[in-house]
């Protein structure tokens, strides 16, 4: 089976885009590539970011924030947008998804772990429908 490249676009490129890349790396092992950027990264990864995916084993301070212009004419194979609307722009890929979740930067640590299981989730579903998905769990 060859890798499957998932691309997760947000508009800052610290919370929502990021948690998915790991989400995808944790549970896709070496069958994804997961890569993230943002329309508009703020630069940095998001603190409470970085926690929420400590606490399930996941170092994010490792990540960095990049624009998604640093992928034009890179191949991929499934191309995932969340909650940026028009501030996405359009990512050539195999296959696109939008994904309407909130952007957690302002939530309280609760509220922002909700969205990161909502994430988790949608990032499981999305890999067992590329066939990409392990046994792993989170």
């Amino acid at each position: 089976m060859s890798t499957i490249r998932v691309l997760f676009v947000c508009v800052e490129n610290s919370n929502r885009s990021q948690m998915a890349q790991a989400f995808a790396t944790m549970l896709g092992g070496d069958r994804v590539e997961a890569l993230s950027a943002g329309s508009k990264p703020s630069g940095k990864v998001n603190p409470k970011a970085v926690a929420a995916m400590a606490e399930l084993g996941y170092d994010l301070t490792a990540h960095a924030s990049k624009n998604v212009s640093d992928y034009t004419g890179t191949q991929i194979d499934a191309a995932v947008t969340m909650g940026c609307g028009d501030a996405c722009p359009l990512v050539r890929a195999k296959a696109r998804y939008d994904w309407q979740i909130p952007d957690p930067r302002e939530m309280p640590p609760d509220e922002f772990r909700k969205v990161r299981d909502l994430i988790r989730d949608k990032v499981r579903e999305l890999l067992g429908e590329l066939g990409a998905r392990t046994g792993a769990t989170v």
